[in-house]
């Protein structure tokens, strides 16, 4: 089948005079079978093979479309296609429905993945060989007979273009590269797809690294394939930035990006523009290490450092770290080697003021013991003088103090002998006091005494809940009292109350 005139798909054909949409209405406003069927009802399976056969008739031949594929399934070998167009700003403008059957899609789907390198997907722009069917119960849709990969790979790479054009535009292409390398690492941020090949790869070196202390790694998953894979990519830096910045307070020094290799249509999902943006604007390092065979993602373009492979970007970190150690190793020796060389232009300083200080020393220890031999001298004389003189005052200040302790010690004992007789007769005196206090109140209790008060004809009265009374204001007619007297207890009901004048008085 002949390759299409791409430079042509755009533009109507004005030399095909068979294709005249003015001719077609004319002759269809003149078309005498108009006035026939007007009047005529038919069924709608006739009037759809009608259109059928006018379908096949007009559209037998086939053409090259351009369209773009917004879904895609497949079953018993045949796949069922969502065809469509949009506009400039992405609205849909033109769809349909298309089919590639069995007999003809193994071969086109393999000279297409051949081609291409990755396998038919959904938003996908492809180039279609095309016939247009239509059957009365299935509609409208188009037959494909082949798919030029010529077609895809140009647009992929327009794609590509275009991004590197916006994140160049937008000062974003060469953001991340202005972002200073780390002087260490320490931790480690990896974004990778889960228990892939190249993953493993990277942490069988990065293990073994962890098992130092040198650097400490964190991982967060994604997928890297598929049309999910640039979200749950950006999903996985935003989380883990967040995640590592609320454990740490601060950020990782350095970031890294890393899968396996793959086909180029697995590697066409990472060139994503939200994707590179974020990768572009992350305020740390980030190191990127997709494993491919030709082309570049554009992950690679706006990155700080870009490797071919996950096991060359943990190369590049042990690197790093070796010569971070290697400098500081050489910076010690430096620091060792000049000072020792201070050391030792010390010690010849030091030697030299010795030798100065030892012979200037013995000098001034010559002098200085001459004149201390003369102050000792002078020192004992005046010192036995004042000894002297010590003494005498010593002994007559001694006689002085022995006299006041005698004078004292004589008035402490009148003192002493004065307070015992006062204390000894205000004793006397508390003690009288207190006994006869002590019969008072025998006095008192033996004549508050409740059986003496009985014996002398009093009487205890009490309601039946046994609570003594002591005012008839508690007392009603006809309640019942017990009376205690001294030889027992009487059981009687109230006649009458007669209430005192002076006491009503007394209690209003």
């Amino acid at each position: 089948m002949p390759k299409p005139d791409l430079s042509r798909l755009d533009m109507p054909d004005s030399d095909n005079s068979d294709f005249d949409t003015q001719d077609i209405k004319s002759e269809m406003l003149i078309d005498p079978i108009d006035d026939e069927l007007e009047n005529t009802v038919l069924r709608l399976s006739d009037y759809l093979a009608a259109v059928e056969l006018v379908v096949k008739e007009t559209f037998r031949h086939s053409v090259w479309v351009k369209a773009e594929i917004r879904n895609l399934s497949s079953k018993g070998g045949h796949y069922y296609f969502e065809l469509a167009e949009k506009d400039d700003e992405g609205k849909v403008i033109a769809s349909c429905r298309g089919n590639l059957w069995r007999f003809k899609a193994a071969r086109v789907l393999t000279k297409f993945e051949r081609a291409t390198g990755m396998k038919l997907d959904r938003d996908v722009t492809v180039l279609l060989n095309v016939s247009a069917t239509f059957h009365p119960l299935y509609g409208f849709s188009l037959a494909i007979n082949d798919i030029d990969p010529s077609y895809t790979l140009g647009d992929l790479a327009r794609q590509y273009a275009a991004m590197l054009e916006q994140l160049s535009a937008e000062g974003l292409l060469n953001l991340n590269k202005q972002v200073p390398p780390p002087f260490d690492i320490e931790h480690v941020l990896v974004i990778a797809p889960e228990k892939a090949a190249g993953l493993g790869d990277f942490q069988a070196d990065a293990n073994r690294l962890e098992g130092t202390g040198a650097c400490h790694f964190h991982y967060h998953h994604a997928t890297f394939q598929g049309n999910h894979a640039p979200k749950e990519i950006r999903h996985a830096i935003t989380k883990g930035m967040l995640v590592f910045k609320k454990q740490y307070e601060r950020l990782p020094d350095v970031m890294v990006i890393i899968r396996g290799g793959g086909a180029v249509g697995d590697l066409a999902y990472l060139n994503d523009y939200e994707l590179a943006a974020l990768v572009a604007e992350q305020p740390i390092p980030v190191w990127v290490g997709i494993g491919h065979e030709r082309d570049n993602v554009i992950l690679d373009e706006v990155a700080h450092t870009s490797f071919d492979t996950p096991s060359k970007v943990i190369a590049g970190i042990t690197n790093h770290l070796a010569s971070l150690m290697q400098r500081t190793q050489d910076y010690a020796d430096a620091i060792q080697h000049i000072s020792q060389q201070q050391l030792n232009q010390a010690a010849m300083a030091t030697e030299r003021q010795f030798n100065t200080i030892q012979n200037s020393s013995s000098y001034n220890l010559q002098r200085w013991q001459h004149l201390s031999d003369s102050h000792f001298n002078s020192i004992k004389q005046h010192a036995k003088f004042e000894l002297r003189e010590a003494s005498m005052t010593a002994k007559t200040n001694m006689q002085r103090i022995q006299q006041l302790s005698y004078s004292h010690l004589s008035r402490a004992n009148a003192s002493m002998d004065s307070l015992y007789q006062a204390l000894k007769n205000s004793s006397y005196k508390r003690l009288d006091d207190a006994e006869r206090q002590v019969r008072y109140y025998q006095q008192v209790v033996l004549i508050q005494n409740p059986a003496r008060l009985l014996d002398q004809g009093y009487a205890f009265v009490q309601n039946l809940d046994n609570k003594y009374l002591s005012s008839v204001a508690t007392v009603e007619k006809g309640d019942f009292l017990k009376i205690a007297m001294s030889d027992g207890e009487l059981k009687a009901v109230v006649y009458e109350v007669t209430t005192l004048p002076n006491v009503e008085s007394d209690q209003s």
